[in-house]
């Protein structure tokens, strides 16, 4: 609101950044989780719920979802947890502030996550090598948030600018990875990078089903 020299009403004043309330929680999920993966005997957890291709043809489907709450390093889990806060907030304030929607917000990412996992899988069948983080599901969260942009805060096309200069930016880079075998935070983990670019693509394309459930445009 302008200032009103006779009124002597100040100005308004918006804080620069505020987050909801469901973005700030998946923040939090994601760091306590790895403080509590620690607490309760780390490495032990992760034998017992991290993900591996194998997994997907034994039938062990729950842990497409259990692997996104554990994270191999400190760093990796800060990572996850800024990087989900930059793209959950536009994502949360699309999808409401709800209990219901917030809860449609929780499945989305879910969702995401465990295809970026499916993604993995198909592209590693058999293999035992175990796979945790949030990152796939964090990626999916930035293709949904590519497609608010191209829409301005609404749904946009898939084949816009935004949708296609994200995800190419984001390809590159994971292709990178891939080539030099290293990303920050990961240590001496081999990054999952195929897991990125599938958790995208989900996120780009289950935007517009779940807006259509939610009836947002």
């Amino acid at each position: 609101m302008p200032f009103d020299s006779e009124a002597q009403v100040p100005p308004v004043r918006e804080p620069m950044f505020k987050a909801p309330w469901p973005a700030l929680a998946l923040c939090v999920v994601i760091i306590g989780g790895y403080a509590l993966q620690g607490a309760v005997g780390g490495d032990a957890v992760i034998a017992r719920y991290a993900f591996s291709p194998i997994d997907l043809q034994d039938g062990r489907w729950p842990l497409l979802f259990t692997a996104l709450f554990l994270h191999g390093s400190w760093p990796h889990a800060l990572m996850n947890g800024a990087f989900a806060l930059a793209f959950a907030t536009p994502l949360a304030r699309f999808f409401g502030l709800r209990l219901r929607d917030a809860m449609a917000f929780a499945i989305f990412y879910l969702a995401c996550g465990a295809l970026a996992n499916v993604g993995y899988a198909l592209l590693h069948a058999g293999e035992r090598g175990l796979l945790v983080g949030a990152s796939g599901a964090v990626s999916g969260l930035m293709g949904a948030a590519s497609r608010l942009i191209a829409g301005r805060g609404a749904v946009g096309p898939i084949l816009s600018r935004p949708v296609l200069g994200m995800g190419g930016a984001w390809l590159a880079i994971n292709l990178l990875i891939a080539l030099i075998g290293f990303a920050p935070g990961a240590g001496d983990a081999t990054v999952a990078w195929e897991a990125h670019v599938a958790g995208f693509i989900a996120g780009v394309l289950l935007l517009g089903p779940f807006a259509a459930a939610l009836r947002r445009r």
